[in-house]
């Protein structure tokens, strides 16, 4: 925004303080002057045309003494703005700094606490976790062109093959071409999933998550009975405000995660609905291998995995539980991950509670 020159602020602070000290200098000489004007003798003796000699006396003094005070509050005031104003410029130094894409760079302004301080911590606060989100977003990018030149380049190789070796089976390399250009649009379409969610573009509505849970239970319960995996409900009614068709996503993908990822053949999931004073809850646990905490912590980033997966139908993209974040806290939600002592994950999704009265 171009806006005209003005005054700093040093200056106007300069001028404040010489302004203040100026004022009081004239008080305590108005003071002085109607202390000695109210005296109209000295002792016994009477002074003669005493006020006019007392003007002609107090004057010059008076105006000496202005002078001097004009001197010392600009001099004072502008030595006093630097001192106060040299947080300020860091703070400003380093926000230009930023604007020019270092986000390496830190305030770290020393002292005590004041509003300042405050204030540069802030400011590096808000560095600190927009370095983090530019560092995932470009980690984001590119495993996401890794991700998306991957099924091109294996389309590119069968139709090479087709087309050197005319003799080749057809039916295999379409049903081969099929399979990757299906694992294609699955990534692009969770891609824009995450898009839209991150933008917030979706209308709200009155969701129960627990209607949500037992739709997703049902619709995933033919794969987890192909590899004999267990799975149990409970809860109660969760009410919510969102995007119905994301919280059914979010709600898919926690119960899909946790039947890829878990004991072959004897594992089990949990999928648990809770209703809290300001917040609802929907857990989701699964058995499987012991898991650190370090691993944990990169397992909502987009094309991670924390253990081998079941070998099913349902490959996945490796946006799973990315696509949860972020649909969680598009919805002003928080999303928690802890393993399980007894080897597995628990994850909660807590979103804001439905608080109207049709609820």
């Amino acid at each position: 925004m171009d806006r005209p020159p003005g005054l700093s602020v040093r200056l106007k602070l300069t001028l404040s303080y010489a302004g203040f000290v100026m004022v009081a200098g004239v008080m305590l000489l108005a003071a002085g002057w109607l202390f000695l004007n109210r005296v109209t003798h000295v002792g016994l003796i009477l002074v003669p045309n005493y006020r006019l000699a007392v003007a002609r006396a107090f004057a010059p003094t008076a105006a000496g003494a202005l002078a001097f005070l004009l001197v010392f509050g600009l001099a004072g005031g502008w030595f006093l703005a630097g001192r106060m104003l040299a947080p300020l410029t860091r703070i400003t130094d380093a926000t230009r700094t930023a604007a020019n894409g270092s986000l390496s760079h830190r305030i770290r302004l020393p002292g005590h606490k004041d509003e300042f301080r405050e204030l540069a911590d802030a400011f590096d606060t808000m560095l600190d976790r927009l370095e983090a989100h530019v560092a995932e977003q470009r980690r984001f990018a590119a495993n996401a062109s890794h991700e998306l030149r991957t099924p091109l380049a294996i389309s590119k190789s069968l139709l090479e093959v087709a087309r050197t070796d005319p003799n080749r089976d057809t039916g295999e390399l379409i049903e081969r071409l099929h399979t990757v250009n299906t694992r294609a649009i699955d990534l692009t379409e969770a891609l824009l999933l995450v898009s839209r969610a991150e933008q917030r573009s979706f209308s709200r509505e009155h969701v129960d998550l627990s209607l949500m849970a037992e739709e997703a239970t049902e619709t995933l319960l033919p794969l987890a009975e192909k590899h004999e995996i267990t799975i149990e409900t409970s809860g109660e009614i969760t009410p919510t405000v969102g995007s119905q068709p994301l919280l059914l996503q979010l709600t898919m993908n926690l119960v899909h995660n946790a039947i890829v990822h878990n004991l072959p053949g004897k594992g089990t999931v949990w999928v648990h609905t809770s209703l809290h004073r300001k917040t609802v809850r929907i857990t989701v646990e699964n058995t499987g291998e012991k898991l650190t905490p370090r691993l944990i912590s990169t397992l909502t980033e987009p094309f991670q995995r924390g253990t081998e997966r079941l070998h099913t139908d349902h490959a996945g993209v490796g946006l799973g539980l990315a696509i949860v974040k972020t649909i969680t806290h598009a919805h002003d939600g928080t999303l928690t991950l802890a393993p399980r002592p007894s080897g597995g994950l628990r994850i909660t999704a807590e979103l804001p509670r439905d608080l109207s009265p049709s609820t």
